[in-house]
Formats: structure tokens, C-alpha cells, sequence
């Protein structure tokens, strides 16, 4: 086939005259409700032409000086097909800037085709694309203002792409940003993407902008930035840009891993507290209750401040009092709606939560959202069905109670969990009977250190110590605790806790030494007297580390298993230099132990 300039034009003129482009639509995800938010509208050319890929028909309608005319077949495309499928939520829709500026432009035509498709501007989002932004912000903010004034909200795309995409962000403003997916594939096995992401999610929150985080392809990826609180994503995992897209999603989609360190026991144990403990039973409404009926039900109950709406037990929508008593009291609100059924009165867009979701994640979740304010409620799943509300004031007053209480048990120098949290957790996974490996990690040489150097430099052996585990171990999942003075313990829930105990030997081994002066580092170690005045020679700081898997059925209660530590950590402690000791007793009968120097 001839796919020189010339075949590319003719091909161009051949889909503008004959309309021969195909609308896809992927669904845009809210992690909130669980349900689709929106579509994000694609153009492919025909499947038979050298122009089917977007980028090749955009180039030559560039190149041949159409893009104004080729961009407003697009729009007409996607509005002809979103109308025609009836999707819900919000239409997203990719524009150049560019076509502001080209001849064939006409002001006012998306408005036009809005209102011949019984559409608003406030159902659609204007995602302006742009390959080099650097050398066109002029553009791209007046084609900003151009769309807002319209009422069209605006979102940017490839957030991360680029140098310049957070001036772009910091001079449009726009309601959303969406994350170039290099960021999002693999974050959950990468730290620094997480902290990325994290970042871009607090800068949104003080911006009044909303995030999307693009490319989500697995299961552990939507985790990944589910638990980082991002409000909205969309990727193959979710599907596919299709000419018929789903209107629902499964919901096995959304349900959380029950074995595995993306849902650990320890985020649910009472040291973070669950949306579970704030569940409170509310009346509920199918969406075909009539204006009417749930009018009456807030008159004949006026402590009720909302009802939700539940279809087939999933819930859909929440009917808020003062908003609805409002409407209903009006002079004519009963004549006119009496009769209509309360979906169309309801907001279809509530914060909706696991029961599982930790106190910490769900705060930054409502603290990031737009959709409520201090008085709102939000509703609460298992496994996707409904089970009933929590308000902010449950969530405050919880994370306060669990604050002081954290704090009567955390360590003081550390602000690790003491003893009770970690005895806790353990009691926790056993009567789960999930297995996991306890470590027990402890200074060698630190008393005649903290004597020569004094308490101050043991404090920071300490909390270097600390910092070490907590980087390498705190967050990966699992729970790092302070027993005391320079023992702590932490539970493992995944297998590769053999190399991250490895890693801790080695940034241990390199960053103790840093600690001692000059002269000692040349020694090697301490010259000191022991506490009977004789002289003694104690070696630079070394870490012991005893290891106890607890696989179900082994251990009974944290007596047990730490019974077996304390013997663990004697053989572990009995070798001189970094060691992981590694408890390989089956049965009283086997008292084999491994060390791994």
C-alpha cells in the first residue's frame, strides 16, 4: 500500500467527507464509590487506512492544514456516540490547543452540538493535549480560558511526562490532572513513584483538583493507588477503550487481597481502627421509592439526616436531609416531583468505602475529596454491599481516641509501637492463623558505646537503627515495633523477609561506623574497663538479628512464639559480627538453628 504524503491526504479527505472515524470510550474509575465516573473519548480512523492510529491522522490533517476541521468531526463523533450509548458520568474529550489558532476554526460550535445532543458543558471535561507545552503556555491558557468561560471544566494530560507539566498545572489550573501512567505501571513495587504520587495527591487537595491516575494495568497497581488515596484512575484493568464500553464494572474488581502484604493484618488491628468500627444501621431506599414516599420518612423521623439508596444490595446513591427538605418544602416541590422516583433527586456520587479500609487511609480519602463537607456522612461495604454509614464526627472522634491510646503505647524516642501493639498484632495473626516470621533485632556493643559516647549518641544509635528498619521494612506492610533501649521486633508477612534482613545488615554495617571518632574507627572498636575495672576491648556496634516463623497451628499466644525468640536471640547473640539467626525447629525434638552472617 502507498503511504506517501499524497495516499495519507486522499485518505484524510476520503474520512472527513464520509465521517469515517469510530468513537471509543474508556471508563474513568472512582475509587470512592466503585462505580464509573466518567468516559475519556478516543478517535481511531478506519481499520483498513494508514490513519487508523490517532497520532498518524492528526499528523497529516497538520500537515495538509484540516486539523481545525478534523477536530470538530471528532467532537461531533464522540458527542453522536456518547449520546447514543447513554453513558453515565462525565465525558472527557481530548482538543488541541492548536485549533484555536487554524482558519477553519468556529467559535461556538461545541456549544451548538452540545445542545443538538441534549447536553451540558458541566457533563464534559476539556482534556487539553499538548506535545511540546513548553514552547506553547500562551496557547494552551487561553484555550484554558476559552473552554471555562464556556463552562466546560478542564483537565491536563501526562502530568510527570515533562519538565514543564507542573508550571502547565500551576499556570491552567485545572479541575483535573491526570498522572502519566510511567508513573502509575509498577508502582507498587517501586518507592519512588509512590512518593510521586503521594506528593501530586497533596498538592491537588491544596489546589481543589482532582487526580487521575492513568495506565493502571493489575490488581496490585489499582491497590497501590487506592491506598494512597488518588480519587480517580482508569487503565486496562478496568477495561478496555471500546465502541460499546461497560456501564458496570464488577465487582470483584474492587474487592481487597485477603492474604498478602497489600492488606495486612496490621492495618486492621486496633492500633488503626477499620471503617468497621464506625458502621451505623441506616434505613435504605430502592431508586424507585417515589419524591414522595422518602419525604414523608424524613418528617415522620427528623433525627434522620440521610437516606441511602441501595439497588440489588450495592449501594447507588445517598439522599441527603437538609439538601432534599429544602426542595421538598418548597410552595410547589410535592406537586411537581411528588411522583418521580428519588434517583433523580439523589447524589449519585457519595464517598463509598470498604468496612477494611484503615482509619488513616480513609481520613486522607475524605480529607482529599470534594464530595463532603465536615457534617456529611459516607456509606460503608463488605465485599461491595452495602452495610451502612459512618459520619466525620465518628471518624474524629475515633482517630482521637486512637491517638492518645497509640501514644500511651508507642516508645518515646522512636514513636514505634511498644510492647502492647506488637503483642497485639502478633495474638491478631495467630488466632487468623496467617503465617508470618518474627524478627527480634538487637545492638551488639551498645552498652559500652552509650558509657564512652554517652546517652545523647545512644539515642541516636537508636533511632538510626530505627530509621534503617523502618525505611527497609515500615513501608513494604509490615509492623515494625520498639521494645525497648536498642531491641525492636518486626512481623513479616511477606517471603522476601530473608533479603530485607540482609539489607538492614549491610546499611547497618556501613552508616554504625559514622558514630565513633577517629580513633576508635582505626582500632576497630572500644578500649574500656568492664564493670570489675579490667580491661576490655569492645568491636564497633554489630546487629543480631533472631528469626521464629510462625507458620498456623505452631503458636498459640505472643507467650509462645516469643518464649522462642528470647532462645533464638541467645544463639544469635553467641556469634560475633552481623548475623540473621534463623529458628529451623519443626518440633521441640528438632532444635536446629541457621545463621546466615
Amino acid at each position: 500500500m502507498n503511504e506517501g504524503p499524497g495516499a495519507y491526504l486522499k485518505s484524510l479527505q476520503e474520512i472527513l467527507e464520509h465521517r469515517r472515524l469510530t468513537p471509543l470510550f474508556q471508563p474513568i474509575i472512582s475509587l470512592h464509590t466503585q462505580r464509573i465516573y466518567g468516559y475519556e473519548a478516543l478517535i481511531r480512523g478506519p481499520s483498513n487506512s494508514p490513519l487508523h492510529a490517532p497520532l498518524k491522522l492528526f499528523d497529516a490533517a497538520g500537515r495538509a492544514g484540516l486539523l481545525a476541521e478534523l477536530d470538530m468531526l471528532c467532537r461531533e463523533v464522540i458527542l453522536e456516540g456518547f449520546r447514543r450509548l447513554d453513558l453515565p458520568g462525565k465525558l472527557f474529550v481530548n482538543v488541541s490547543p492548536e485549533c484555536l489558532l487554524q482558519p477553519g476554526f468556529r467559535p461556538g460550535k461545541t456549544l451548538e452540538l452540545l445542545r443538538a445532543h441534549n447536553l451540558t458543558p458541566e457533563r464534559v471535561v476539556i482534556e487539553l493535549t499538548e506535545h511540546n507545552p513548553a514552547n506553547n503556555y500562551t496557547v494552551l491558557r487561553d484555550a484554558a480560558e476559552h473552554y471555562r468561560q464556556m463552562g466546560f471544566e478542564i483537565a491536563i494530560d501526562d502530568l510527570g511526562a515533562g519538565y514543564s507539566g507542573l508550571r502547565l498545572w500551576s499556570e491552567l489550573r485545572p479541575e483535573y490532572v491526570k498522572i502519566d501512567m510511567h508513573f502509575i505501571q509498577g508502582i507498587h513495587e517501586d518507592h519512588v513513584k509512590q512518593q510521586f504520587v503521594k506528593s501530586i495527591q497533596e498538592i491537588s487537595g491544596s489546589l481543589n483538583c482532582r487526580i487521575i491516575a492513568e495506565g493502571v494495568e493489575c490488581r496490585e497497581e489499582f491497590l497501590a493507588v487506592r491506598e494512597m488515596g488518588a480519587p480517580l484512575a482508569q487503565g486496562y484493568y478496568f477495561a478496555k477503550p471500546r465502541p460499546q464500553p461497560p456501564v458496570l464494572l464488577p465487582r470483584e474488581l474492587f474487592l481487597t487481597r485477603q492474604e498478602g502484604p497489600g492488606s495486612p493484618y496490621l492495618k486492621s488491628s486496633s492500633r488503626y481502627g477499620t471503617a468497621a468500627s464506625l458502621i451505623r444501621a441506616r434505613i435504605t431506599v430502592t431508586p424507585d421509592a417515589t419524591f414522595q414516599q422518602v419525604g414523608e420518612m424524613f418528617c415522620n423521623a427528623p433525627e434522620l439526616t440521610s437516606i441511602p439508596v441501595v439497588q440489588d444490595a450495592v449501594p447507588i446513591g445517598l439522599v441527603k436531609r437538609h439538601q432534599f427538605m429544602n426542595m421538598f418544602a418548597s410552595h410547589f416541590g410535592r406537586d411537581l416531583h411528588g411522583k418521580k422516583p428519588i434517583s433523580r433527586f439523589m447524589d449519585n456520587n457519595p464517598v463509598v468505602v470498604d468496612k477494611n479500609m484503615p482509619f488513616e487511609n480513609l481520613s486522607k480519602l475524605l480529607v482529599g475529596s470534594t464530595q463532603v463537607s465536615a457534617a456529611d456522612e459516607f456509606l460503608i461495604t463488605a465485599r461491595g454491599r452495602y452495610v451502612g454509614v459512618g459520619t466525620i464526627a465518628q471518624l474524629l472522634q475515633k482517630l482521637t481516641e486512637l491517638q492518645l491510646r497509640n501514644a500511651r503505647y508507642s516508645n518515646p524516642l522512636t514513636l514505634l509501637p511498644g510492647s502492647v501493639p506488637i503483642n497485639e498484632c502478633v495474638d491478631g495473626l495467630l488466632h487468623k492463623r496467617r503465617p508470618f516470621t518474627l524478627c527480634y533485632f538487637d545492638l551488639d556493643n551498645f552498652k559500652p558505646f552509650n558509657d564512652v559516647y554517652g546517652y545523647s549518641a545512644g539515642d541516636e544509635a537508636i533511632k538510626l537503627l530505627a530509621e534503617i528498619i523502618t525505611e527497609v521494612c515500615g513501608k513494604r506492610g509490615d509492623f515494625v515495633g520498639h521494645i525497648g533501649g536498642d531491641d525492636f521486633v518486626v512481623v513479616f508477612l511477606s517471603e522476601s523477609w530473608r533479603e530485607r534482613c540482609q539489607t538492614i545488615l549491610n546499611i547497618l554495617a556501613d552508616k554504625i561506623v559514622r558514630l565513633y571518632q577517629g580513633p576508635h574507627i582505626e582500632l576497630g572498636g572500644i578500649s574500656t574497663k568492664d564493670r570489675r575495672g579490667q580491661p576490655c576491648f569492645y568491636p564497633i556496634m554489630t546487629l543480631s538479628i533472631a528469626a521464629v516463623e510462625a507458620l498456623p497451628g505452631r503458636f498459640l499466644t505472643h507467650h509462645d512464639i516469643s518464649m522462642r525468640l528470647s532462645q533464638v536471640k541467645q544463639q544469635a547473640k553467641s556469634v560475633p559480627g552481623n548475623v540473621l539467626f534463623v529458628d529451623r525447629r519443626e518440633s521441640e525434638a528438632d532444635g536446629r538453628l541457621r545463621a546466615y552472617p
